[in-house]
């Protein structure tokens, strides 16, 4: 037996072989993912449901979700831009809310909103704070296309938008049968939504705030020639594969 179908027994029947298990292994030998199958996966130090079958989690995700974290704490205690109390973060484009889930847990001081466009992802988000203790007064979940109705500024925004350009042809299949197309392709070139946020990103930051955003490595030229024009200075980053996965720009 696989991993993948030990982990569904472990985690999903107890290793009590039923009926119900050899359905699931059906399923997943078409290609159904273990996560959907599971009905949640584990991300940094949070249980994710995914009730709503949003975008599942994926290593490189939590890769650079852990240092976004490491960079708010750490902006909250450098002496050199001075101790702050509060820090205001977005998790954009949220789908599950895995990356704002996952700093809201590890920054217990930090205000995390979500921003997610389709509605059937909301009550995941909610249950996914409910259910990893976040305190709901320091949280606020819209549901939104990017900025639309957001009134405040944030010192971080961190972005999991759509970026897959679907002409290159390199997604798996069992991506394209079972997770949301909404969530995966970004248009032309996958950067439209990209180009987008960047773009308005800077009327909700404030002075000196980050935009994180992941990404294909052949877009990193792309984001960091729209992030200059909009007044960022971008750096972009490797992941733990070793690829150019997420950049981060500062507001000028």
């Amino acid at each position: 037996m696989s991993q993948e179908f030990e982990w569904l027994l472990a985690e999903k029947y107890n290793g009590v072989k039923n009926d119900a298990f050899y359905a699931d292994c059906k399923r997943m030998s078409l290609g159904e993912p273990l996560g959907y199958l599971i009905g949640h996966v584990p991300f940094l130090n949070c249980t994710i449901w995914l009730d709503s079958r949003p975008l599942i989690p994926r290593p490189e995700t939590e890769y650079w979700t852990e240092k976004a974290i490491q960079e708010i704490h750490t902006s909250l205690t450098s002496p050199e831009a001075g101790p702050r109390e509060k820090v205001a973060v977005l998790d954009l484009c949220a789908g599950s809310g895995c990356v704002g889930v996952a700093a809201a847990k590890a920054l217990p001081e930090a205000q995390v909103d979500f921003s997610e466009i389709d509605a059937k992802h909301i009550p995941t988000i909610e249950k996914n704070l409910e259910l990893n203790e976040i305190d709901t007064k320091r949280t606020t979940v819209h549901q939104t296309n990017l900025f639309q109705g957001i009134e405040r500024r944030y010192d971080f925004i961190l972005a999991n938008p759509p970026y897959i350009d679907a002409n290159l042809n390199q997604t798996d299949e069992s991506v394209i049968d079972f997770e949301p197309h909404l969530a995966l392709f970004g248009g032309d070139g996958g950067l439209e939504i990209i180009e987008q946020l960047i773009n308005q990103a800077p009327q909700y930051l404030t002075p000196g705030g980050q935009l994180w955003i992941e990404h294909d490595p052949e877009q990193s030229k792309a984001i960091a020639d729209l992030g200059s024009k909009a007044g960022f200075v971008c750096n972009t980053h490797l992941d733990q594969f070793g690829l150019e996965r997420y950049s981060i720009l500062v507001l000028q």
